[in-house]
């Protein structure tokens, strides 16, 4: 393969990666709580050897002795830095004003539970009067209980995250937070899960009451971003027809006998 065409073909399938997270943190500019996504990449090192079966890289097999020159796609991070707060005057939408996570316990489609975390604060009170997120999982207290109240009573929950009813301490909203945050993973809908090796921390953060989390997104920086990676890729798709002009001249005219 020409090295001119794997080059800018590795930097459009890169650009197409970032493009892709970019656009679904666009998508979700309006999720409550939501952190965004980033890229990095990698350039090829001097590698000696490659394994002949090693289809790691773009689905394409190696030569022994091969180093190819390039971008290589290297991992996603989240960034965790905090959204701004939007009042509600709803009671059970809560933020955390620092770091930290509210616990959930939550339910898959075969029935199987697990605690996942998230900062999507926008529970509300089911039938049972039981506190819960919008898509139905159980919201857990600091001993990781349910939180059951009662739906007829006036609730207030200070900052300390203390749900009282009728002067009385009923539970206390559980908020954990961990050492290192590359222990945990996105989890769909929202949530997030820990992997081996994540340790708890104690949450120091205060919640607020009648207050939702924003994302974290920025629009202006995310569409300056996207306006970067579009160039970007049609400069590799540029060098690929002018590779390829060059490849048919070398095999329609060079070779021609006058």
């Amino acid at each position: 393969m020409v090295k001119g065409l794997y080059t800018a073909y590795t930097g459009m399938i890169n650009e197409q990666h970032r493009m892709d997270t970019l656009t679904n943190n666009l998508a979700n500019v309006n999720t409550t709580g939501f952190k965004k996504e980033g890229t990095t990449s990698q350039s090829f090192s001097d590698i000696l050897a490659y394994d002949i079966k090693d289809k790691s890289e773009y689905y394409l097999p190696k030569r022994m002795g091969v180093s190819n020159p390039g971008v290589k796609i290297g991992e996603n991070y989240t960034d965790y830095s905090i959204g701004a707060l939007h009042e509600t005057d709803n009671t059970f939408d809560l933020a955390l004003t620092d770091k930290g996570f509210f616990e959930i316990e939550f339910t898959d489609k075969a029935g199987n539970t697990s605690v996942k975390y998230t900062r999507d604060g926008s529970f509300t009170l089911n039938a049972q009067g039981n506190l819960v997120t919008k898509d139905g999982d159980f919201v857990l207290d600091s001993n990781g209980n349910h939180i059951t109240l009662d739906p007829t009573q006036e609730v207030y929950i200070n900052r300390f995250g203390q749900i009282f009813q009728n002067n009385a301490q009923q539970a206390t909203i559980g908020v954990i937070d961990f050492e290192n945050y590359d222990y945990l993973e996105k989890y769909g809908e929202n949530l997030l899960q820990t992997v081996d090796g994540a340790t708890e921390t104690a949450a120091t953060t205060q919640v607020l009451s009648g207050y939702l989390e924003q994302s974290n997104v920025n629009v202006v920086e995310e569409m300056v971003n996207m306006i970067a990676i579009q160039r970007q890729y049609e400069a590799n798709q540029h060098m690929i027809k002018t590779v390829d002009g060059t490849l048919q001249i070398a095999a329609n005219d060079l070779g021609r006998i006058s």
